[in-house]
């Protein structure tokens, strides 16, 4: 295992801990940058999704796992994105215009349902972001005059900055730049004062609030970032599939983008990326083996809902740290052999939260 002795101040601020990692970065952004050239262009439009879902998942990550808000709305916060950049379009704004004011607009519509939630915890927190995504899908779907209601609405061609992009490499170029910059911006966040007052209101708001950490401020930025991430995820979104309407921006959406990260591994930003992957993949998984089961289960509707719902829970009791920490567990395994602990990752009682007094 190796092991990096830090002599001054400036490492801690180095995004990457060593050049070994960089240049392993490096080497996966050239096959990114190659993939356009090489996989067949159905696959890359499962690549542009995972560009689009693991925006979302940094999003959801920073408020869900970093800052231990739950929501179960963040489609609305897709939808509202991904309508408000449709709209900008079509009324001639370049995608460097229409793109932030998308985002601006969806994190105000995170400081709305923020502030209100700011006395609510875990399922009651659930709750009122919940009725929140129910509230949206109603409003797309009766705001008829702006949104089309249930008929949808077209969606132009991605018009960057002032010229169309009709080509599908020059929009997967797009979202590949989009992802990378939100995550180093999110990376970034996460090392700075703000970000470790979000994780210190995840492991106990009595202890941030007694060092000093404003509750309502933070968990309103929390909010309102997350939701401005989602709404660029929305932008990207409405492009990708050409075609909007209220019925893509469902709960069930919701519940697939926390099950992505949940499943991805929580506290995480390589789980959000992890989660994408498997929540983009993992249908084309169930497509290629329908033909290999027995037709009484193949021909099931809900097979996909099935096996998303067997999944969350074999996670939930057997790798709760997901798919990253099931990557570390390997790493680790290979770099500390033959001098292994099994026991090195057992799970333990911990009580973080200074609530548990009794």
């Amino acid at each position: 295992m190796r092991f990096v002795f830090k002599t001054r101040y400036e490492q801690d601020l180095q995004l990457f801990r060593d050049r070994t990692e960089a240049g392993w970065y490096g080497v996966l952004l050239l096959v990114l940058l190659a993939a356009p050239f090489v996989v067949p262009e159905y696959w890359r439009a499962q690549l542009v999704f995972i560009y689009i879902w693991g925006i979302v998942g940094f999003g959801l990550m920073l408020l869900s796992g970093f800052t231990g808000q739950i929501s179960m709305g963040h489609a609305a916060f897709l939808a509202i994105g991904a309508y408000a950049e449709t709209l900008l379009q079509i009324a001639g704004w370049p995608f460097l215009l229409s793109a932030p004011a998308a985002m601006l607009l969806a994190a105000a519509a995170g400081i709305v349902i923020g502030l209100p939630a700011l006395r609510l915890t875990g399922i009651y927190l659930a709750i009122a972001t919940l009725a929140f995504g129910f509230i949206v899908e109603e409003v797309l779907a009766r705001w008829e005059s702006l949104t089309a209601g249930n008929s949808g609405l077209m969606v132009p061609p991605l018009n960057l900055a002032g010229a169309p992009i009709t080509g599908s490499h020059s929009f997967y170029y797009v979202c590949l730049a989009c992802i990378l910059l939100v995550g180093v911006a999110v990376r970034n966040l996460l090392r700075a004062p703000t970000g470790r007052a979000f994780i210190a209101i995840r492991d106990s708001e009595i202890s941030a609030q007694s060092m000093g950490v404003n509750l309502a401020r933070y968990k309103t930025l929390s909010f309102a970032l997350s939701a401005g991430i989602t709404g660029l995820a929305g932008a990207l979104y409405a492009h990708q599939i050409r075609f909007i309407s209220p019925e893509q921006f469902t709960l069930f959406l919701s519940i697939e983008f926390l099950m992505m990260i949940v499943i991805g591994g929580m506290g995480s930003l390589h789980g959000a990326v992890f989660g994408a992957i498997f929540m983009i993949v993992l249908p084309e998984l169930i497509a290629i083996t329908k033909d290999y089961l027995p037709q009484a289960i193949a021909e099931q509707t809900g097979l996909k809902s099935t096996v998303f719902g067997a999944l969350m829970i074999l996670f939930v009791l057997f790798e709760p740290l997901g798919l990253y920490g099931r990557w570390v567990k390997i790493r680790t395994w290979f770099s500390l052999f033959p001098l292994y602990k099994a026991g090195m990752f057992r799970r333990q009682k911990a009580y973080q939260k200074s609530e548990r007094v009794h």
